[in-house]
């Protein structure tokens, strides 16, 4: 199969750029090795959309946040996607960090951000009576925002799909090569050809990069843990919450969510293992003893989950890295946070690279959005009831502590590109990210996916690969 492009990797930014670059008249394919859009890095980090006074002025991470953090908004509300713009604070204890605080503010109106401004102890507390006694002074920062990196990712997908841009799943790239005018993608044994790739393979992108290039690279996998709270601790704090950064990041944080959650994390943690995203006790422990300096009644017995994700930092370098490697071979590397908050920048620049490179002209045709997903939760009585006239699917609660129904997680599964997993329905819908995550509902998650994939429920999964959920029926009559 030929293409004019190929982009390798399904993250937010492969499908940030895969959505821009639908815009164009060309021919366009995502090959991805896990399952389902947004299996790395993009399912499992903070869900903020930085203001963008962390990062050095002049380097790459400072132009695209705060690039991607302006057009967040508008980008959300043509893909019904949740947002809000809820601020930030970065927390001083005491005078001794007055002057860092003063730091990251110069930094950030260098980088373009407006409205940050000091605040006192007083005014802090004010805002946020939750947060410890001794804090203050504070950096604020209300151009900060959350948003749901699941379901963003997902829906940049769906665009780019509903634009006509291939998915090909459970697709590693083993092999890359240049031949005769093409760039050759071998993935197994089925081959690709393109004439222009866009790198985005996160934490397997250096090793794709090392695959055309004499100059070898190596990304350290940076893993963070997490825990989330019950929503019953959603309103504790209405902003999200930074300590003072670090060098290997932007320090513990404590956030509400989209959905009404509260989240700490990350911790910081290099790895060898890409694919290590195991929580551990020590993890958890130093993350307890971190947010506990910020909000101390923070309420613990009220997790319902942890998890971890890993980023990929760059071993040479500490700035994005972006740019071709070869004529026709785009890469993006290194896009660690605040990548989530620089994806939208950053497709629409590497979308610009490869319409320039390959002289392509904008289509006439062209879908801004994506059609809005149905969210029983959040509709009137009135429109739930027209809308259970219509489809009685919409009235079988099938997550009774996200309150969603089976008619939700079948049009998910119906998407383009649509769930094929547990985890897949849990990303684009929430069911199984409540209280009891999943106790209740995954065996009538995994019954509505066997009928709409019309699949054996034997071959279904968690996640994909070899996560199968059932190992075979407990009767021979069930055979």
């Amino acid at each position: 199969m030929r293409y004019d492009v190929i982009i390798i990797g399904a993250g937010v930014c492969g499908c940030a750029a895969a959505m821009a670059l639908s815009r164009y008249e060309l021919n366009i394919a995502v090959v991805e090795k896990g399952e389902d859009v947004c299996t790395g890095a993009s399912k499992a980090n903070s869900a903020i959309v930085h203001a963008g006074f962390d990062a050095r002025p002049g380097t790459k991470k400072a132009y695209f946040n705060v690039l991607g953090s302006r057009r967040m908004p508008a980008l959300c509300a043509a893909l019904h996607v949740p947002y809000r713009r809820c601020g930030a604070l970065v927390l001083g204890f005491g005078e001794e960090d007055r002057a860092a605080l003063e730091e990251l503010k110069q930094r950030g109106e260098a980088n373009g951000v407006e409205t940050l401004r000091i605040v006192e102890a007083e005014e802090l507390h004010a805002l946020e009576p939750a947060l410890a006694p001794e804090a203050g002074p504070a950096l604020l920062a209300p151009t900060s925002a959350i948003v749901c990196p699941f379901e963003l990712t997902a829906a940049m997908a769906e665009n780019a799909a509903l634009n006509g841009v291939d998915f090909y799943f459970d697709r590693a790239v083993d092999g890359v090569e240049h031949v005769h005018d093409a760039w050759r993608l071998r993935c197994g044994t089925e081959v690709l050809d393109c004439a222009m790739v866009i790198n985005a393979a996160g934490l397997g992108a250096a090793a794709i990069h090392n695959m055309i290039s004499e100059e070898k690279l190596r990304l350290i996998p940076r893993r963070g843990e997490y825990t989330l709270l019950d929503k019953r601790s959603g309103q504790l704090v209405s902003r999200t919450v930074f300590q003072l950064p670090t060098a290997m990041g932007k320090g513990t944080l404590v956030t509400p969510t989209v959905h009404g959650n509260l989240l700490l994390g990350p911790t910081a943690e290099d790895v060898d293992d890409p694919g290590d995203t195991a929580t551990t006790a020590e993890g958890t422990g130093k993350l307890r003893r971190s947010a506990l300096r910020s909000v101390p009644d923070l309420p613990f017995p009220l997790a319902i989950t942890g998890f971890a994700g890993c980023r990929a930092h760059l071993e040479t370098e500490s700035d994005f890295r972006m740019g071709f490697a070869a004529p026709g071979f785009l890469e993006l590397l290194g896009i660690e946070s605040p990548g989530l908050s620089a994806s939208p920048a950053i497709g629409e620049w590497a979308a610009e690279q490869a319409a320039a490179y390959l002289k392509a002209a904008k289509r006439r045709d062209h879908h801004p959005g994506r059609p809005a997903p149905i969210r029983v939760s959040e509709l009137s009585f009135e429109e739930r009831a027209a809308l259970i006239e219509k489809d009685r699917a919409y009235a079988q609660v099938i997550c009774r502590c996200e309150g969603i129904t089976e008619g939700e997680i079948r049009d998910a599964i119906r998407r383009v590109p649509g769930a094929r997993s547990l985890d897949g329905v849990k990303r684009r819908t929430r069911a199984g990210m409540g209280r009891c995550q999943g106790g209740f509902c995954a065996a009538r998650v995994m019954e509505i996916l066997a009928a709409e994939l019309d699949a054996d429920p034997l071959t279904l999964s968690k996640s994909g690969g070899r996560s199968r959920l059932l190992a075979g029926p407990l009767r021979e009559d069930e055979v």
